[in-house]
């Protein structure tokens, strides 16, 4: 058995892949969960590169089953689960109007219930170790827009169920956290400027200009910036902070 052990959600990029990256550093195992394997395999070389343990497991987390299935896993794997990190879930940036029932429920699923089945099926195991869960929303659930209105209602609804389970994590000793980014520099957000620029026929770094200044900031958050947030958020330093949601957008809402 050792020490501090981790799970990471969609680790196989963006902000999943360098919170699982961050946290090797901390911790003395990280499950990484994805549904591209070979993605997976990369950051698990880079975190064995630098002497870290990793173990990847391939899963589709539409899936129900999908997420008992993980935590048996890392259980048989390291013994133990210190921390669990819920990044996982892309949803579509569409209309309201034009988004169907069934791209709805996929984004429930993948976003809202993989995230509550794994901490769920995680949480005895997060109590016998006094461990911490992240829940990864979004800024877009202060502000929705017609345009955003899935990402927005999901992330809302994360909230709450983080909320939630921060209650019953004071008298579990479990505490538990959501973080909040704003705009930040992903591969999903690279595609989405040039599905726009093909579409509007407007240079990429002109439709990125009129964004940035539309969310009121002066440029893109990094993943890595996002991933010390989490870090620190399961680190002893921050063993009295609990049930709350932390934006990281750069001012985009200003909410002081």
């Amino acid at each position: 058995m050792t020490h501090r052990i981790a799970i990471v959600t969609g680790a196989s990029s963006g902000i999943g892949a360098q919170t699982a990256i961050r946290l090797a550093k901390d911790f003395d195992g990280i499950v990484l969960v994805a549904r591209r394997g070979e993605l997976l395999g990369q950051i698990a070389g880079e975190i064995q590169g630098v002497g870290g343990a990793a173990y990847t497991i391939v899963a589709d987390l539409h899936q129900p089953a999908a997420a008992e299935d993980i935590v048996r896993q890392a259980i048989g794997r390291f013994g133990q689960i210190d921390a669990l990190v819920n990044v996982a879930g892309a949803v579509p940036q569409m209309n309201v109007l034009q988004m169907t029932d069934q791209q709805w429920d996929d984004s429930m699923q993948v976003k809202f219930h993989s995230a509550r089945r794994l901490a769920v099926h995680a949480w005895p195991y997060l109590m016998q170790t006094r461990g911490s869960v992240i829940f990864l929303s979004g800024t877009a659930a202060e502000n929705p827009k017609p345009a955003s209105a899935a990402i927005a209602s999901i992330n809302a609804a994360i909230n709450a169920l983080a909320k939630a389970f921060a209650e019953q994590g004071i008298q579990d000793g479990v505490r538990v956290n959501a973080v909040l980014p704003g705009p930040i520099w992903t591969d999903r957000r690279k595609a989405f400027l040039e599905k726009s620029a093909v579409a509007s026929g407007d240079a990429q770094e002109e439709i990125s200009r009129k964004m940035l200044a539309q969310f009121g900031i002066e440029r893109y958050g990094e993943p890595s910036e996002v991933a010390e947030l989490i870090a620190f958020l399961l680190s002893e330093q921050a063993r009295f902070i609990t049930g709350t949601a932390i934006r990281i957008d750069g001012g985009e809402v200003k909410g002081i």
